[in-house]
């Protein structure tokens, strides 16, 4: 079977641009990808930022569905413990009834945040948030999906009320974790691992193959793997642009999140805090170069982590910059619909 490639879009607000200009990034990356024979298309979950405007996967899911025709679209994802179980039940029900056949729900246990605006986040605030009841909403959420909840347990009827029947999303579990993969394997669950957040994933994967369990929701384990990925014309090039992302996710663990600069302005950070740009970014793993240079890193990635999809995650400064790494990526893997349907895009 053929390598899959996705997109993680984690909706990136360069800087000089707004908000609301990053959305309509997104929406014209979707139609994009969509045009170039991409498979899936998520979007994160981020909150009480300046580089990323994607804090509700929920709403964006649907705009994005309603401008492609082809790609499956969902979450990457919804981060769970900020939310009750039927209220997402609900909203991806909903969702998976309006374009069947083409949702996922991708699902995590991160807040996506600070701390600060996790307690923000939080509707309950005489104590503190907290995650160790993961397992237990997991478990609820599909109760409700699948219309399997105890027949005792106080929420049983509620799965017959879901808007979207008989339509259901595909559920995702995410993670960058052995426990996320533990959780996945147990629950016979697809799993997408986090690359790009721990790219010392390969033995959380086997972990998760090895432990899959097979009698409960599907026949056999399935892993995607997201890798930080960024195409050029040239590796130089790609390397140079690539400077947007370490610099703005450098400033977003320190918790001073900044819009991603322009890559001139990124190599003069770098060299005022005595980093050399031109070395690879500490702790990281970023497959760039050419589209022959990239795919070789992505096959090999997959390989490792006995991946059959890839999910790419792509951060540039110029959007158009972005657009062109997915089209060379697109092409170089001859995925179906490529470059007539691309054209078609660009002309308008």
């Amino acid at each position: 079977m053929a390598l899959r490639l996705s997109v993680l879009d984690q909706t990136p607000i360069p800087e000089g641009l707004t908000g609301t200009q990053a959305l309509h990034n997104t929406l014209d990356l979707a139609r994009h990808a969509d045009a170039l024979g991409y498979h899936r298309y998520w979007v994160s979950e981020h909150h009480g930022g300046l580089s990323l405007a994607g804090p509700a996967p929920e709403t964006l899911i649907p705009a994005i569905a309603s401008v492609t025709q082809h790609l499956r679209v969902g979450s990457g994802g919804v981060m769970l413990p900020h939310y009750s179980p039927f209220k997402v039940a609900e909203q991806f029900s909903l969702l998976a009834g309006l374009f069947p056949g083409r949702i996922d729900l991708g699902l995590g246990r991160a807040s996506g945040t600070d701390a600060l605006t996790t307690y923000a986040l939080q509707r309950d605030r005489r104590e503190q948030y907290l995650i160790d009841d993961f397992p237990n909403m997991l478990e609820e959420l599909l109760g409700y999906l699948e219309d399997n909840l105890p027949q005792d347990h106080a929420f049983h009827r509620l799965s017959k009320t879901l808007p979207g029947l008989p339509e259901r999303p595909e559920p995702w579990l995410l993670g960058s974790s052995q426990q996320s993969a533990v959780w996945a394997a147990a629950l016979g669950l697809p799993y997408a691992f986090a690359d790009f957040i721990n790219p010392k994933g390969v033995e959380i994967a086997r972990t998760y193959a090895e432990r899959f369990d097979p009698d409960q929701r599907r026949s056999s384990a399935e892993i995607a793997v997201a890798a930080w990925v960024l195409a050029a014309d040239t590796q130089e090039e790609a390397e140079y642009l690539a400077l947007s992302h370490r610099v703005a996710m450098a400033a977003l663990r320190r918790g001073r999140p900044v819009p991603f600069p322009p890559p001139d302005k990124a190599e003069r950070v770098l060299r005022e805090q005595g980093e050399d740009p031109t070395a690879p970014a500490p702790g990281r793993r970023m497959i760039l170069g050419t589209a022959s240079q990239v795919r070789e890193g992505i096959e090999q990635l997959a390989r490792e982590y006995g991946a059959g999809e890839v999910i790419v995650v792509t951060i540039t400064h110029d959007h158009a910059a972005r657009k062109h790494s997915y089209e060379l990526i697109a092409r170089e893997f001859g995925l179906v619909a490529g470059e007539t349907a691309a054209a078609t895009l660009t002309s308008r």
